[in-house]
């Protein structure tokens, strides 16, 4: 990456002190803000460790370390999600690198600022296989923002400095930077350099919306009568809730987000629809298909969310607002592109609008907002309460009730579905596996957020397979005293494949069932000092909760949920968003429904169904 040069007077003028590249490592890290690396040590990093231990006994950076490489990745990105800063990870050479691939591609897909530092083997082995040697810069190519590697020690702070303002900037990412054994034992002559004295040539994100394309936007808005704002995580990396809520409440536009927008709006308002895609909302779905204008913010139309491309929002022009210029007609053509930092476009976009005094009068709108309330009557979100048994909706339900603005990480599967259903999240208070769907993402990406904000609640709300993946953090939660609470919704099963092959394999259950051979959850909490509750019947699930949220240290509340509970409502791979799967209007009797039989391939299917659930045959 080519740099401008610095001032050569401003180079003059600075003192230079013999260093070597671990130490000027941690300095360049130090004046960039860095608190916290996440991270675990090996041979290749013993010159970086060294420094470190002296960094931490003069209080300027605290290592946490964590027990797997994978976790160190996402506790960074739990961080960098829940602060908006750039989260810091460090691994060895060889397996220590690999096992960070993960959480790279996890923070790629999701566009989070990461910085993750690897050892290398000192330079005369490059090249020669030698003990832990690989290519970390090459194996992960395709999931990094940019990635470096050091030659020589004199690079470090140049290269750090570079690092924060890509992995910052424009659309965020990680960040690799490969450092060999000897290039952190390295004395040369150091020379600071200093957060924002950097710049890169070429690269110069756009970060204002074209003019002629904000005046197409604006007219287009000005004319609707069935608007939709549709907002992912550009918007919540933006920090733009301030100004979508503007925009929603001035013009009277309804907001529905994707899995990563959580959070940006709301969704105690009337304007709210929630979720929208394969497990969204009823009503945030026919709301999609029927807008006459959807205005899409930091989103990028992705599979969950439109399945059915050229079924998506059919009867709508389209305006895309977003910093990254190839999601443009990547997945869906917009009537208006817009390239730019969401912020500044929709403030932009609110200020020509006030100069211009555009006045959309409720009444334009108000036959549609009374349409989509009626649709939140007739197709009601509501957590279901088994007779004999505890559903998972209804833990998540109680658990939000008792702490409603905690931050919140989810492993990934039918638990994460419910949990982006039923919890109402503040804005960066919702930490997820989005695009990649990392099972094991939860508890490591709790540990970061706690690092972060000590004396805030964190949960996380896990499965059973999921909690499995990288349980071992529990000893990471343990020596450091984090007061993570962790929610495990035990069905037995890896629940949302179990679902697929219901649905879709004519329940041929290979592989998913978890009820032999996995721990005891509260026996293992208590192995590593901390607290467990198991909660097997309804009465004591609120005592539970209450208690878990009461104790000071980190608990594993264990709940014993139905194990044959799906996820609904549910579109189909390959359907369109109105052809949902479990969606029951609110005025029929599920309980006295007498079932149809598909033509098409014989399933069973209740009456109040658009589509058979086993072929997408119309009923």
């Amino acid at each position: 990456m080519e740099t401008t040069n610095i001032n050569s007077e401003t180079i003059a003028a600075i003192k230079t002190e013999r260093v070597n590249g671990a130490y000027a490592l941690l300095d360049s890290l130090k004046r960039h803000g860095v608190k916290h690396i996440f991270g675990y040590p090996g041979g290749a990093t013993l010159p970086i460790y060294d420094e470190i231990y002296k960094a931490e006994q003069r209080g300027d950076i605290q290592h946490i370390l964590v027990r797997h490489e994978q976790g160190a990745a996402h506790a960074a990105d739990g961080y960098a999600r829940a602060t908006g800063k750039v989260g810091v990870c460090l691994a060895t050479s060889g397996p220590g690198a690999t096992n960070i691939v993960t959480g790279l591609a996890t923070a790629h897909m999701d566009s989070v600022p990461i910085i993750v530092i690897t050892g290398q083997v000192p330079r005369s082995l490059l090249g020669t296989d030698g003990f832990q040697e690989v290519d970390i810069f090459g194996i992960t190519l395709p999931i990094v923002k940019h990635s470096y590697i050091i030659s020589k020690a004199s690079e470090i702070p140049r290269v750090i400095a570079e690092a924060f303002h890509i992995a910052s900037s424009g659309r965020p990412g990680p960040v690799l930077i490969d450092i060999p054994k000897d290039v952190g034992a390295e004395i040369f002559d150091y020379i600071p350099i200093e957060p924002g004295s950097i710049k890169l040539i070429g690269y110069r994100p756009t970060v204002k919306g074209n003019p002629r394309q904000l005046k197409r936007a604006i007219e287009l808005i000005q004319k609707a009568e069935r608007p939709l704002l549709y907002v992912g995580g550009g918007a919540i990396i933006a920090n733009a809730h301030v100004e979508i809520e503007k925009l929603a409440k001035t013009y009277n536009i309804p907001v529905t987000t994707t899995l990563m927008g959580k959070g940006i709006f709301d969704e105690s308002d009337p304007l709210a629809l929630g979720m929208l895609g394969m497990h969204g909302t009823a009503y945030s779905n026919y709301a999609v298909s029927e807008c006459d204008l959807l205005i899409a913010v930091g989103v990028r139309f992705d599979d969950r969310v439109a399945g059915k491309r050229q079924e998506f929002a059919q009867q709508a022009n389209v305006i895309h607002i977003d910093i990254d210029p190839a999601e443009m007609g990547k997945n869906r053509q917009p009537d208006v592109p817009i390239v730019g930092d969401v912020l500044q476009v929709l403030q932009d976009l609110w200020e020509i609008m006030q100069q211009q005094e555009v006045n959309i009068p409720h009444s334009q709108t108000q036959l549609w907002f009374e349409h989509l309330q009626q649709l939140k009557q007739t197709y009601p979100l509501v957590p279901s309460y088994p007779a004999n048994s505890i559903s998972p909706q209804e833990v998540i339900v109680e658990v939000a009730r008792q702490c409603p603005h905690a931050y919140y990480t989810t492993d990934v599967g039918q638990h994460q579905m419910w949990a982006a259903q039923f919890l109402k999240n503040l804005p960066r208070h919702w930490m997820t596996s989005g695009g990649l769907g990392t099972m094991g993402y939860g508890v490591p990406a709790a540990v970061g957020v706690k690092v972060a904000f000590a004396d805030e609640p964190v949960i996380c709300i896990s499965g059973d397979g999921s909690f499995q993946m990288n349980m071992q953090e529990l000893g990471t939660i343990a020596q450091y005293g984090l007061g993570v609470k962790i929610v495990i919704l035990n069905n037995g099963w890896l629940g949302m494949v179990r679902q697929w092959q219901h649905l879709f394999y004519n329940d041929r259950y290979e592989a998913t069932n978890l009820q032999s051979g996995s721990p005891a959850f509260c026996k293992l909490a208590d192995v590593y000092g901390i607290k467990g509750i198991l909660v097997q019947k309804r009465e004591e699930l609120t005592p539970a909760i209450a208690e878990m949220l009461a104790h000071p240290g980190a608990v594993i509340l264990e709940v014993r949920v139905e194990s044959h509970e799906d996820c609904y409502p549910m579109i189909a791979p390959g359907q369109g968003n109105t052809q949902m799967m479990g969606v029951v209007p609110n005025y029929v009797d599920k309980s006295r429904a007498t079932s149809i039989i598909c033509r098409s391939c014989g399933t069973e299917n209740l009456p109040h169904h658009k589509c058979c659930c086993e072929c997408g045959t119309k009923l």
